[in-house]
């Protein structure tokens, strides 16, 4: 009945060697940034330097592809603004993200995630409150969620937090198996927080 394609083993096989040896996906993509030094390569090779933590390459590349017609590319600028957030330099990261801010991309965007938490790092809690709350939408974006209730908590809004908490947890009892499974894990976290009383 299923027709299996060679392109779909290829892909599977793919996906089970980057898992198995992660640093092989690195080694092949810079092999390929080396043969053609063209923009798309190098931010694969970025991107790949992001996922596996090695912030300070991931940093180097990307600011290296920044140049010419993509001087301005908005997701080049977000994967900065990310790459430098989470190596701890917050003033990068506030300075890439504004770059960005006004990009109609931006406002639903990871990188607007990650800016108010920036922004509620350097002190700034009003700001960054008012741009989490974006993200409060139900049946969707648990992460940033559970991230807003966290921040309620570290804010000393406890009633926020177990309000949306709990918000999260009646939502997962009536998603399909799907859902559930995709978000298991944070629901866990969400009940796990609820059940702690703070």
């Amino acid at each position: 009945m299923n027709v299996i394609q060679k392109q779909d083993i290829d892909k599977v096989q793919q996906g089970l060697t980057a898992v198995i040896n992660p640093s092989k996906k690195i080694i092949d993509l810079e092999k390929s940034f080396r043969f053609a030094a063209t923009f798309e390569n190098q931010v694969a090779l970025a991107d790949a330097y992001l996922e596996a933590e090695h912030f300070e390459k991931a940093i180097e590349n990307y600011e290296a592809s920044l140049k010419d017609v993509f001087k301005e590319d908005f997701y080049v600028i977000s994967r900065l603004q990310e790459a430098h957030y989470f190596s701890s330099e917050f003033d990068k990261a506030k300075e890439y993200a504004e770059r960005i801010k006004d990009h109609q991309k931006f406002e639903k965007s990871r990188a607007s995630f990650l800016y108010a938490l920036t922004l509620e790092k350097e002190g700034s809690v009003e700001a960054a409150e008012t741009r989490l709350k974006t993200f409060d939408a139900p049946y969707a974006r648990y992460q940033e969620r559970l991230e807003l209730a966290k921040f309620f908590i570290r804010n000393t809004k406890t009633t926020e937090a177990r309000d949306l908490l709990y918000e999260i947890v009646t939502e997962s009892e009536g998603m399909s198996k799907t859902s559930h499974r995709q978000n298991r894990v944070l629901i866990k976290k969400a009940k796990d927080l609820l059940a702690s009383g703070f």
